[in-house]
């Protein structure tokens, strides 16, 4: 099982290692298209996870059908100003609006958390890869793809190495409810 699961790890690295040479050759575009596709399934695993009802559906179309392509609109265009607020303030009082305007309120604060939750996690916190490219850095100008390789290579080597430290020294479980295989060693 330990060779399968390093054999999957190292299959979906290269899947990633692929998508992201791809986005990197068309640049800023390639890269806001890239996180825009990851958000979208995100998302998509997100909500299908949480508790929904048919009175949801028109913020649940709102979210994937407005809200993912203005915010990397946003991102794309490096406005800032509305891209730093657009979730966080103006979504957050929309989209509750929107579902107490269906007039059902069965697990209202629990269906509009979640899907609050959801954007946040999703699309927000994602949609701030790619705009490391709208960074202006002295002395690394038109460089910043870079800023993106230097994440991504950080966090797969800090997947790499939890995984290789967690199979050699685990032996204390970290919480073994939610994920069996985290150690405290790795």
């Amino acid at each position: 099982p330990t060779l399968v699961n390093l054999t999957q790890r190292i299959n979906a690295w290269w899947v990633m290692v692929v998508a992201i040479t791809v986005a990197f050759f068309f640049g800023h575009a390639g890269m806001t298209i890239l996180f825009a596709l990851i958000s979208f399934a995100a998302l998509r695993e997100f909500v299908t996870l949480t508790h929904s009802r048919r009175s949801d559906h028109w913020v649940l179309l709102g979210m994937f059908a407005i809200i993912i392509p203005f915010q990397y609109w946003l991102v794309w265009t490096a406005w800032y100003g509305l891209f730093t607020i657009f979730i966080p303030v103006y979504c957050f009082l929309l989209m509750p609006a929107i579902t107490a305007l269906n007039g059902d309120t069965e697990r209202f604060l629990e269906r509009v958390s979640a899907q609050q939750w959801a954007i946040m996690i999703s699309v927000y916190f994602v949609s701030h890869v790619p705009a490391l490219l709208t960074l202006d850095v002295p002395g690394f100008e038109g460089r910043n793809l870079l800023l993106i390789a230097f994440l991504i290579i950080t966090v797969q080597g800090s997947d790499v190495l939890q995984y290789i430290f967690g199979k050699l020294f685990g032996k204390h479980l970290l919480s073994p409810t939610v994920s069996p295989s985290k150690t405290w060693e790795g």
